[in-house]
């Protein structure tokens, strides 16, 4: 499993022009792109959510968990690209969609259950994504 973590100060996406998903932190909060691979499970996406609650990017050296940072979290197979050979990349390294999805769901939920503000966008869906990072702070997590 892979998260790529943006700080923001404000985030949300939309489908078909319809917003599904947004924080307006004061003042941050946090963007989560997941991508999910062949040998996740759901423990796993239990502690990519411990972790990204309890990482510390925000300012001051604070978590989410110390603030009670807001968090976006979007599901992103492209974060498994295999850019190796010619010039279209490769997902075979991404898990399909029916085993991908319960995954992300399941690290959504494990942030709601330790205390986080968390809503997503729609699986599958052409997603449109807009944020303003702060910093900019990007950070990749894998486990």
């Amino acid at each position: 499993m892979r998260v790529l973590v943006q700080r923001v100060t404000t985030a949300r996406v939309s489908v078909d022009g319809e917003i599904v998903g947004a924080i307006d932190p004061n003042p941050q909060g946090l963007l989560a792109l997941v991508g999910v691979t062949h040998d996740d499970d759901a423990a796993k996406a239990r502690r990519m959510a411990e972790k990204l609650w309890q990482l510390r990017i925000l300012d001051g050296e604070k978590s989410a968990a110390d603030v009670a940072a807001p968090i976006l979290v979007i599901s992103q197979f492209t974060l498994y690209a295999n850019t190796d050979k010619g010039r279209r990349p490769s997902w075979n390294a991404a898990a399909p969609g029916p085993v991908a999805e319960p995954l992300v769901d399941e690290f959504a939920e494990a942030l709601r259950k330790l205390g986080a503000v968390a809503q997503t966008g729609v699986f599958g869906a052409d997603m449109q994504v807009e944020l303003v990072n702060d910093g900019p702070v990007t950070v990749l997590l894998e486990l």
